[in-house]
């Protein structure tokens, strides 16, 4: 049978408690046995010391002094003389018997079981010679109904307190572990949409309100993860969506009818180009959640990433001979990406400027308010003040690549700022241009 912790708490108190109680009682008892046993014989060797002190003692043996009343033994008190009971009083056989046996054996206290008393037996001397002795008998029968009775309510305290024990405990426990019932039957309730849900016990204060707060923390880092993986999920199938459609027309498009060797090659120069920006953006979407979970980000020359950028947008360049300078700034500058992370974020940018620039494309790099600021500038027409927060939605273009029907998806722009904010850069557009900000290393 499983027993809740409730009941295993309560088990583990209500048997300590009771080996304790137990204990105590056993020990109250015997204590309490040895006492009355000590009073016994305390009380039987003074009452046979005291007798002795009332004989009369000769060389011819023991004789009891006279008083005006005596008629008969005190009760309990034998006087032997030379082995004969001179004194004796008026009791059972068995008694008589155990006084002439404790006579034989003088110091020494003996029980009678059936008679329920105790003997004790004092030697009478007279010259350093033994002439008779005194037995003294006490009753045990006050003493054992005092044990008996000590013990019955010691017995009865032990179980009134094991009771009162119990219902303390299980009334303490009930209440102490009601934050975890509470917890754990919200935690049953909860599901995986409410992810801002918490048990919100407040600042810690005890083990129960710290284990709260840790399991907080735990939810809120679950949160943050199911949400990444949510918002993952949802723009790789947002931003992949254009692309594939426009795989899958080319393709379709193509196959409609037999075309030229010419006709064939510009399709499927279409479809690569497209592939291309597929790739781009899984990649992009894959290092922005590898960034935004916390990986190691590296560094890298900021010169060598702009470089780089501008290196991979050669073709776009070549295509419209456009020229495309990066400006060295005055001293080496960090940046605190890897290189790879900074060349996907620059690209698009890039790629974008090659595509609007007439002439021209310029790619500068400087620190700015403890920032290493990229600002990417082109001849083209520039970005419309009503645009420049428009055209970095997924899907988005500006008027100027919807009128001129210059290839593209609308991604790349939106792909650049998310990665960029993922380590707490930016990609902002500017009158003339776009200005792009990483961390220093």
């Amino acid at each position: 049978m499983h027993l809740g912790l409730r009941r295993r708490l309560l088990l583990v108190v209500v048997t300590a408690v009771a080996v304790a109680v137990g204990g105590l009682v056993a020990a109250f008892n015997l204590v309490l046995d040895h006492s009355l046993q000590r009073d016994a014989n305390t009380l039987v060797r003074t009452r046979a010391v005291a007798e002795l002190g009332t004989l009369q003692v000769r060389g011819t043996g023991v004789r009891e002094a006279e008083t005006p009343n005596d008629a008969t033994s005190p009760a309990g008190i034998w006087v032997f003389s030379h082995g004969r009971a001179i004194e004796r009083p008026r009791v059972g056989p068995s008694m008589q018997a155990g006084a002439r046996r404790a006579a034989a054996r003088p110091f020494h206290y003996s029980d009678i079981p059936a008679a329920d008393q105790r003997l004790y037996a004092v030697p009478v001397s007279f010259q350093g010679k033994r002439v008779g002795t005194v037995v003294a008998a006490t009753s045990l029968a006050p003493y054992e109904e005092s044990r008996r009775t000590a013990l019955v309510g010691s017995l009865v305290f032990a179980f009134v307190v094991l009771g009162l024990v119990v219902a303390a405990s299980w009334w303490l426990l009930a209440h102490a572990l009601q934050p975890v019932v509470r917890m754990t039957r919200q935690a049953a309730a909860w599901s995986e949409r409410d992810l801002d849900k918490r048990f919100a016990l407040g600042e810690p204060t005890d083990e129960l309100t710290e284990l709260a707060a840790t399991l907080d923390a735990l939810l809120d880092r679950l949160a943050n993860t199911l949400r990444h993986e949510q918002r993952f999920s949802a723009e790789l199938s947002h931003e992949l969506r254009t692309p594939l459609a426009r795989v899958i027309g080319e393709a379709e498009l193509a196959l409609r009818r037999e075309r030229g060797t010419d006709e064939y090659r510009t399709a499927l120069e279409l479809i690569l180009r497209n592939a291309q920006q597929l790739a781009r953006t899984v990649e992009a979407l894959v290092a922005a959640a590898r960034h935004e979970l916390g990986t190691a980000r590296g560094s890298a020359d900021a010169y060598s990433v702009a470089a780089t950028a501008v290196e991979a947008c050669a073709s776009a360049a070549d295509d419209r001979q456009l020229r495309v300078q990066v400006k060295r700034p005055p001293q080496p500058l960090k940046v605190g990406v890897d290189l790879d992370f900074g060349e996907r974020v620059l690209q698009p940018v890039i790629e974008n400027a090659c595509r609007y620039g007439r002439s021209r494309v310029s790619v500068s790099v400087a620190r700015s308010d403890g920032t290493v600021a990229y600002l990417v500038q082109d001849d083209g027409p520039g970005v419309a003040e009503d645009e420049r927060e428009a055209i970095f939605e997924p899907g988005s273009r500006g008027h100027a690549g919807s009128a001129d029907g210059t290839f593209g998806a609308g991604l790349g722009l939106a792909l650049a700022r998310r990665l960029a904010r993922s380590v707490a850069g930016d990609v902002v557009a500017t009158r003339d241009g776009f200005r792009i900000t990483l961390p220093p290393a």
